[in-house]
């Protein structure tokens, strides 16, 4: 049973992780889309007039139709990043049978309908199967759910038949060949029953869409507290993207389409000239709740942790709090900051989700619209400032102001009341400690490093510090940590890591854990992953 929750453990936490990819996509053409958008609509042409012209227009216009790629292939990114993710090996073939999975799916489907009779241009039938055109097929509109569902069984399929062999007279559709074929197979018989069981489980996730509605603005405040609680296990990308991308995080129609979750409402109102209410609500689970927080709490956590540190100290964390405020403000990344706290007082994290649900709250409140993911500076500028005051984004810095005040006083008071151990009020460490890491520091400096200095970190001394090549027996990253299986959770030294730069040591089990790097997490792992087995 034990082994069975920690497999199921580390499962999500890696289904959520692959989430990443597109996600990181999705960002990048938002911000096409927003920047085309905003700056070809006539209320910015009516003041900035210069900008109308053929050629900037042209130009604005091709953003935003490169912006669109991701929001009109969504679920088959998902379908083809999951079983990418997921494969330890033969990556390109998972992500192939991916795409084909999600394709036979959809015909299989399309099928299925055909000869069941359905009338594709009958408003009934549409609406009760949930009928829309899928990679130019009339197939079901599944969504993110239906493209996770894909993803799970061929990464599932490519772990079981990647290797499989095949009789002579058919040795050449084996091995690698047979994923793809199988992946078709499989996904053509769940095809059929979609149309079975979609119509039963599109009106339960409706419902559950329509509940959070009917919770008014205290629907944004749990999912912000929510998300916020989740991130130190990792979860939290699948409640996001469970609001990003279906009914739960609003549904509606957009320039006479049918468009299901938060994300895919405000992408598709961006491209719309027309208002839609529907879009207008969805923001309240996106970006701008984020934003008093990210913006003006954190930064002003990270300054009271600055002024409590010791005077000594403060010129050695100063790097430590700016690059973690640089990547909250600028990147939306906010785990370097919040496991400077997290693990010393796990109260004082419970009251920054409630903080950062306030947020949420405080601005469906009153009425700010600023759409996208991030909840970063990026956001406010292309997504409130650029598409104009209606956004209501000039109270994003009162907001943020009130945030920075309040965290920092917050945090200031606990730091000092109950002598929390943030950088740089550690205690002293003891001489024959520190001549102990002296020691290992020289032995670490005659290993060979060449090529494997990852900035400012030493992979072959936190390699060391995780116990050695042989402990590590899987290795992955997010965006900031390292996730890991090993042999021993008790070889890791947690004073080592952090003497290297590790912001903090998660242990879900006796075998999976993460260390949190942050920012820079990609160079580190790519560099540990040379001196490893697994690498």
């Amino acid at each position: 049973m034990k082994k069975t929750k920690a497999a199921l453990w580390e499962f999500l936490q890696g289904l959520g992780k692959t989430f990443m990819l597109p996600v990181a996509l999705l960002a990048f053409c938002g911000i096409m889309l927003g920047v085309g958008s905003s700056l070809s609509s006539p209320a910015v042409l009516q003041n900035l007039s210069f900008l109308d012209n053929e050629p900037l227009q042209l130009a604005f216009t091709w953003m935003s139709n490169t912006g669109l790629v991701a929001f009109k292939f969504l679920p088959v990114l998902f379908a083809m990043a999951i079983p990418l993710g997921l494969a330890r090996e033969d990556k390109g073939v998972a992500a192939f049978s991916g795409f084909v999975g999600f394709a036979s799916m959809n015909l299989a489907v399309n099928f299925f309908l055909t000869t069941r009779g359905v009338d594709f241009a009958d408003k009934g039938e549409i609406a009760h199967y949930g009928i829309a055109d899928v990679l130019g097929v009339k197939s079901i509109d599944t969504g993110l759910l239906g493209a996770v569902a894909v993803g799970v069984i061929v990464a599932l399929l490519h772990k079981r038949y990647r290797t499989q062999q095949m009789p002579d007279a058919l040795a050449f559709f084996g091995g690698l060949r047979f994923v793809p074929i199988v992946a078709a197979l499989a996904m053509s018989i769940v095809g059929l029953l979609v149309p079975l069981v979609w119509p039963t489980l599109g009106s339960w996730i409706a419902s559950v869409g329509t509940g959070i509605a009917h919770a008014g603005v205290f629907g944004p405040f749990f999912f912000g507290m929510g998300e916020v609680l989740l991130r130190p296990i990792g979860l939290h990308h699948i409640l996001v993207a469970l609001f990003r991308f279906t009914d739960a995080g609003g549904a509606g129609v957009v320039c006479g389409e049918n468009v299901s979750g938060a994300l895919n409402l405000f992408y598709a109102q961006l491209s719309c000239p027309t208002p839609s209410g529907a879009a207008h609500t969805a923001t309240q689970f996106l970006s701008q709740g984020k934003m008093a927080a990210y913006l003006g709490g954190l930064p002003g956590a990270a300054l009271a942790m600055y002024h409590c540190a010791k005077r000594t100290m403060r010129p050695e964390i100063k790097a430590l709090l700016v690059s973690g405020v640089v990547a909250c403000v600028v990147g939306g990344v906010t785990e370097p900051l919040e496991f400077l706290f997290l693990f010393i007082a796990p109260w004082l994290y419970l009251i920054h989700a409630v903080l950062v649900g306030l947020g949420f709250l405080v601005s469906a409140v009153i009425g700010v619209y600023i759409g996208n993911t991030d909840g970063n500076i990026i956001d406010l500028l292309v997504f409130g400032v650029l598409q104009g005051t209606t956004t209501k984004w000039y109270l994003v810095p009162v907001i943020a102001a009130i945030w920075f005040a309040v965290y920092y006083f917050l945090f200031r008071w606990a730091i000092t009341r109950f002598d929390l151990k943030t950088p740089g009020r550690e205690d002293e460490p003891t001489e024959p400690a520190a001549a102990a890491a002296d020691t290992e520091a020289e032995a670490d400096a005659d290993a060979p490093k060449a090529e494997l200095v990852a900035g400012k970190y030493d992979p072959v001394a936190i390699l060391g510090a995780l116990g050695g090549p042989a402990n590590i027996h899987a290795l992955d990253n997010c965006i900031t940590r390292l996730r890991m299986t090993v042999g021993d959770a008790a070889l890791l030294d947690d004073a080592r890591l952090k003497k290297l730069g590790a912001i903090a040591v998660v242990r879900l089990d006796d075998h999976n854990v993460q260390v949190i790097i942050g920012p820079q997490v990609q160079s580190v792992k790519d560099a540990i992953a040379k001196l490893t087995p697994v690498g």
